[in-house]
């Protein structure tokens, strides 16, 4: 159950400047399903960024949705670059960072704001995402990737004892799952943020190409002293990595070709060498940070591997 006061907004509640924004690499019927569901709220304001697609999708929302900015971007920005070039035009109090493979319920927007206009200290939240094969996208959910975290992750001990407050900081399950609360970080899949906080802190870290960025941000956001919040709600159904092409979810809808799927895997490792480099380096014992990196390239290694032997 949502808190009184949040109930009591969504009772008063009128829509504030919203601007969606949504970034797209060859996701184009995913990306007409996701804006069939943002398009049934009219009054926010919707920017898509094509990211140099080749499958049609900046024709299709030209053709089937003409009230949505689109920006065409002759080359493939990433993750970051591209959703900063649709931040130059975003008008809104609040920002949301929708993927193009999500979909969002009708009173997802409604409820989002009203989260976030119930406590001006939120600066950025995400609510629970379902996966379309009815489970929660573990990656709404996020600790931040300490150097234990990510030990205890990639040895698996957080799926031995999810419910673990010592084995469990990667994703932080031992909360409570159905009631608000502040966590570490949401995902970049969605993202509701404060205009004025990515005034503050800055926009995306154009040095990530993609992965890790939605990190970064998250943890400029909590460092400027904002809060990070967890929405319980699921208002949003996920089809996750049909861009990349490198989740099993997505495996019956993605397009991402070999090629892609190859580069993709490499960007996410060098994402984690950044975000380590950028945050811990001085944070931590060289060995515990060397430790995490030599575990980020084992990992990534057995993903280039499979990728490249895959057809």
């Amino acid at each position: 159950m949502i808190g009184k006061k949040l109930a009591k907004n969504l009772t008063k509640f009128t829509m504030p400047d919203l601007s969606v924004i949504i970034l797209n690499y060859n996701t184009k019927d995913l990306l007409r399903d996701c804006l069939k569901s943002v398009i049934s709220d009219k009054r926010i304001e919707i920017i898509v960024v094509d990211n140099a697609s080749t499958d049609g999708s900046a024709e299709m929302v030209k053709k089937e949705f003409p009230q949505v900015e689109l920006i065409v971007s002759k080359k493939n920005l990433g993750f970051a670059a591209g959703n900063n070039l649709a931040l130059k035009k975003a008008s809104g109090k609040y920002i949301l960072f929708l993927n193009s493979d999500a979909q969002v319920k009708p009173e997802t927007f409604k409820k989002m704001i009203a989260f976030m206009e119930s406590d001006p200290q939120i600066g950025a939240s995400t609510a629970k995402t379902m996966l379309f094969s009815g489970r929660m996208d573990p990656d709404c959910h996020r600790g931040f990737p300490t150097p234990w975290a990510s030990v205890c992750y990639f040895l698996g001990l957080e799926r031995l004892f999810p419910k673990s407050r010592f084995f469990g900081q990667y994703h932080k399950f031992y909360l409570d799952l159905n009631k608000p609360h502040e966590i570490d970080a949401g995902f970049g899949t969605f993202m509701v943020v404060r205009a004025e906080v990515l005034k503050q802190v800055g926009n995306w870290d154009e040095n990530y190409f993609f992965y890790g960025e939605d990190l970064d941000l998250f943890y400029r956001i909590k460092k400027a002293g904002w809060r990070v919040m967890f929405y319980p709600e699921p208002l949003v159904m996920h089809h996750k990595g049909a861009s990349s092409g490198l989740r099993t979810e997505s495996k019956e809808v993605t397009r991402a070709s070999r090629e892609i799927r190859i580069k993709t895997a490499k960007t996410s490792i060098k994402a984690m060498e950044i975000f380590y480099k950028k945050f811990y380096k001085d944070k931590y014992p060289f060995w515990a940070t060397w430790l995490v990196l030599l575990g980020i390239k084992i990992r990534g290694s057995f993903r280039i591997l499979f990728h490249y032997l895959k057809r």
